[in-house]
């Protein structure tokens, strides 16, 4: 089953904003992440400043939707600016549904991070589409 997620963008202060939803919304962190956990990469190291920022974070708010979010730094080619804040995560059940869906959405599109096999996992890309509109595909590996 397709499932489209809001995924939600900060300038350093997402684990405060997340307190405050999950307050409101109630439930428990699914997962907290942070920039420190992130494979070395020498070619892209990750900041000291940046280390302790989260990437990212998820918060069930019903059976169907989970509140994703992260915050952005500018090592990583990415800012925080009014408009740019939101996100849509669709997740999928299939790498090969994952892989229509990116092809579609790839058309015209500026890719930020190439679908493929994540550090943490997934099966995960992220782009901004050809109208401006940023999404992350996401699948679970399949074993």
């Amino acid at each position: 089953m397709t499932k489209i997620n809001p995924y939600l963008n900060f300038n350093g202060d997402c684990l405060e904003a997340f307190g405050f939803y999950k307050d409101i919304f109630g439930g428990e962190f699914s997962y907290v992440g942070r920039y420190s956990d992130m494979p070395a990469d020498e070619g892209n190291p990750v900041p000291d400043e940046a280390k302790d920022l989260i990437m990212p974070i998820s918060l069930p708010i019903s059976k169907e939707i989970t509140l994703m979010g992260s915050d952005v730094h500018e090592a990583f080619s990415q800012s925080v600016q009014p408009g740019s804040m939101v996100e849509l995560l669709i997740s999928v059940d299939s790498k090969a549904e994952a892989d229509r869906i990116w092809t579609k959405l790839s058309e015209g599109a500026t890719i930020q991070m190439p679908l493929e096999a994540a550090f943490w996992g997934d099966y995960y890309g992220n782009l901004i589409d050809k109208f401006g509109i940023r999404w992350s595909v996401n699948c679970p590996i399949e074993e």
